[in-house]
């Protein structure tokens, strides 16, 4: 009992909030809340079962596709009738076919033979014409495409298609299966339309039966299920699938089953809910096939569709009409005509394709009513889904709260695991149909609950050391490794790293132009526009201040491969940044804000580096110095940005200025400097114009070529009379032609102060 007691002491409010979320998520099995959201993930699940599903190719079944061979070789669609009457005979006859379902109407006469114009000239203009008449009357055989397509329908298993809307009538309706006196007063919720397409009166009449091919979508667009029956005035009509395993049958009724209770309700009780299936009966035997709301059975896809990928032979209607398909296989199938031509608009959007022939929809569900296998949602799903959320829900809520990280890890996604096993061990074995997204979601819930939990002091902990390390190292530095420890290290290592180093140009001026306040918060508007640039925008590390100077580095302690580009980007950035501030400055009266900045790229020295007094996370090396003397030399050259030649070779995606090559104080080896102007497609055409035009005079100055350099550069300097690098570079043409360099001048500018 003492153990319990600190049991419930330690992990009692876990315990509670997992069961509140248990219970929750039960009530939802049982239908006291609805959430879309949560409709929406099943139906999701749904779509990923459907997609998953297994098929084997079934050769009972067979679509003869007015594809794109067909149209190309017979005409535009719609064919004339006595095209479509050699398709069947040559289906029910040549082949014979067990029964053909046509997935296309025809709500017109056919008039393309041009009988009827000959039948009103011989009435007119041609009637004292002596024996039209009588050969007219011997070519109405043959000229009567309508009456040859009823010839071949006729004493055959040929059901035709038809279409249901809402605003016309075109053609006439089969007779309905049943009407709603047929029903004794029992009230059948079916899809209802007002108008429909049907066929002609004389092709309705000799075929076998006909049957509604009108797809209906779910809100999202995709089609998962067609209703079995609809309701036009007060009958009920078949849907195409069902018409067509009816004539296989020779079906002497379709009708709706009710549920056992119906005789013992009132006649207000007596609804839909209790329609359980569509029965076929038959001297031969009856089958029934379960449905759902509005008389609707899932489809079970079988493969993503069409000719290379469904579950149903295809062959080309053009073939058939050529008698091209081998005899045996179409021997004794069901035939299902339809089109998978992309212009014929038969194609549908469904969970396993975004273009799936709408054909292939009823070869599907015909395929599932042979083989009396439907996925539906079972009687007994409510009560499992709502034990299996409940035994989930409290085995895992005292589970996670006792368990270590690893185990709960192991824990939760053993339950995932097995929820979602269950889930497809049901649909692919049982055929059933769960809702388990709401058990999935329990489980994310405990588990993600358990660990904000289990890690909150030490979350807190993490906070006390970004506070108290702060200002022993970067801040953003000590933040990854409080959310990594083990993936950072702060000992001294040498890496390939690019450092920047910023400067305000005339500081002491400025400083002396403003208040001691007015300064602080100058210095503070500036250093706090440079940092954010560094640090948020291209994930640099903030080295140090150095009053009005900044430090910064690319590359540690996170490692990037970019760091040049980061860097030159960042550089780029800051300048864009200063002109803005320089701006609002000089909007307040305050001095001039000009910045020069100097990047470097090389191996570098990184780690907590100081004395026991104080360290800091920074940069060493001869790399370094130099990115410091470039920093430096900018306001020489009069640009914003000088970086060295491995920093330009590190970060190629951007266009440099060649600026000179130099021997900075300390070093013996000359570096080619360089100014970054941008990314190629940022930059103007005259940018590019001015950049190859600076190219061709420098290598005249170091050809030594004077007089030709100069008058390069003056034409620069007259079209860019800010450029202080042309102004430069004239004064230094002035003194090489008053002391010349020399023949062996290397073109090397040596500076020897800092």
């Amino acid at each position: 009992m003492r153990r319990l007691r600190q049991a419930f002491s330690r992990y009692g409010a876990r315990w509670a909030l997992g069961l509140l979320l248990t219970c929750i998520a039960v009530a939802y099995t049982l239908d006291f809340w609805t959430s879309h959201a949560i409709e929406r993930q099943d139906t999701i699940i749904a779509d990923m079962r459907m997609r998953l599903e297994p098929f084997e190719l079934d050769p009972s079944i067979v679509i003869v596709d007015i594809d794109s061979k067909s149209l190309n070789e017979v005409g535009r669609f719609p064919w004339s009738r006595n095209v479509m009457a050699r398709l069947v005979e040559q289906l029910t006859q040549h082949y014979g076919v067990g029964a053909v379902g046509f997935d296309v109407s025809f709500p017109e006469p056919d008039t393309s033979s041009g009988y009827e114009v000959l039948e009103r000239l011989a009435e007119h203009e041609l009637k004292g014409v002596p024996g039209l008449q009588r050969q007219l009357g011997q070519l109405k055989p043959v000229l009567d495409y309508d009456g040859l397509f009823a010839q071949a329908m006729q004493g055959q298993s040929v059901v035709l298609g038809f279409n249901l809307a809402d605003s016309m009538a075109k053609g006439v309706l089969p007779p309905p299966a049943f009407t709603e006196e047929d029903l004794n007063g029992r009230l059948l919720l079916a899809r209802a339309y007002k108008g429909y397409e049907a066929n002609i009166a004389r092709l309705q009449q000799a075929a076998a039966g006909a049957g509604v091919f009108t797809a209906i979508p779910d809100a999202d667009g995709l089609v998962r299920s067609s209703p079995l029956l609809f309701q036009v005035g007060d009958g009920y009509y078949p849907s195409l699938s069902v018409a067509t395993v009816a004539a296989v049958m020779q079906a002497t009724a379709v009708k709706p089953l009710f549920g056992e209770t119906v005789d013992t309700l009132s006649a207000n009780e007596r609804d839909a809910s209790t329609v359980e299936h569509i029965a076929v009966f038959s001297k031969s035997g009856n089958v029934r096939f379960p449905v759902g709301e509005a008389l609707s059975a899932t489809v079970q896809y079988r493969g993503s569709g069409g000719p290379d990928g469904g579950g149903f032979r295809y062959v080309s209607a053009v073939d058939v009409l050529n008698g091209k398909v081998a005899a045996d296989a179409l021997a004794g199938t069901i035939v299902l005509i339809g089109t998978t031509a992309p212009g014929l608009q038969d194609l549908r959007a469904t969970p396993v394709r975004s273009d799936f022939p709408g054909v292939e929809i009823h070869a599907n569900l015909i395929k599932s009513m042979l083989d009396g296998r439907f996925k539906t949602r079972p009687w007994y799903a409510q009560a499992l889904e709502c034990v299996v959320v409940a035994a989930v829900g409290m085995v895992l809520t005292v589970a996670l709260a006792v368990l270590s990280p690893a185990w709960s890890v192991l824990a939760a996604a053993t339950a995932f695991a097995g929820v979602a096993g269950m889930n497809f061990y049901m649909y692919f074995e049982q055929d059933a149909v769960l809702r388990v997204f709401i058990c999935l979601l329990l489980i994310a819930a405990l588990f993600v609950m358990n660990l904000a939990w289990g890690y909150f002091f030490e979350f807190r902990k993490g906070r006390a050391l970004v506070s108290r390390f702060g200002e022993y190292v970067a801040p953003e530095l000590v933040q990854k490794m409080a959310e990594d420890p083990e993936a950072y290290n702060m000992d001294g290592e040498s890496r390939e790293l690019t450092v920047m180093f910023v400067d305000v140009r005339g500081f002491t001026t400025i400083s002396e132009g403003l208040s001691p306040k007015a300064l602080r918060e100058y210095i503070n508007i500036y250093l706090t526009a440079m940092s954010e640039d560094i640090r948020s925008s291209h994930q640099g590390t903030l080295d140090k201040y150095i009053g009005d100077a900044v430090m910064a580095f690319w590359g540690a302690p996170v490692a990037f491969a970019d760091h040049a580009s980061r860097a030159v980007a960042t550089s780029l950035l800051m300048q864009a940044s200063a002109a803005r501030l320089n701006r609002d400055f000089l909007a307040r009266g305050w001095p001039e804000l000009k910045i020069g900045i100097g990047l470097n790229s090389g191996p570098m020295h990184v780690g907590d580096m100081g004395s026991k007094i104080r360290r800091a996370y920074t940069v060493m090396g001869d790399a370094v110095n130099l990115g410091s003397r470039l920093e430096g030399i900018t306001k020489v050259y009069g640009v914003g940005i000088a970086v060295g030649a491995a920093t330009r070779l590190a970060a190629p995606e951007f266009v440099y200025r060649e600026l000179d090559l130099v021997r900075v104080k300390g070093k013996n080896e000359p570096v080619a400097i360089y100014e970054p102007l941008g990314k190629p497609a940022e930059l103007a055409p005259a940018v590019m114009d001015e950049l190859a035009r600076w190219d061709a005079a420098l290598v005249l100055v170091r050809r030594q070529d004077w007089d030709a350099a100069q008058e390069a550069i003056e034409a620069l300097a007259v079209d860019h009379p800010e450029r202080g690098l042309y102004t430069l570079y004239l004064e230094r043409i002035d003194h090489y032609r008053a002391h010349p360099p020399g023949q062996d001048w290397d073109g090397v500018t040596t500076f020897d102060t800092k």
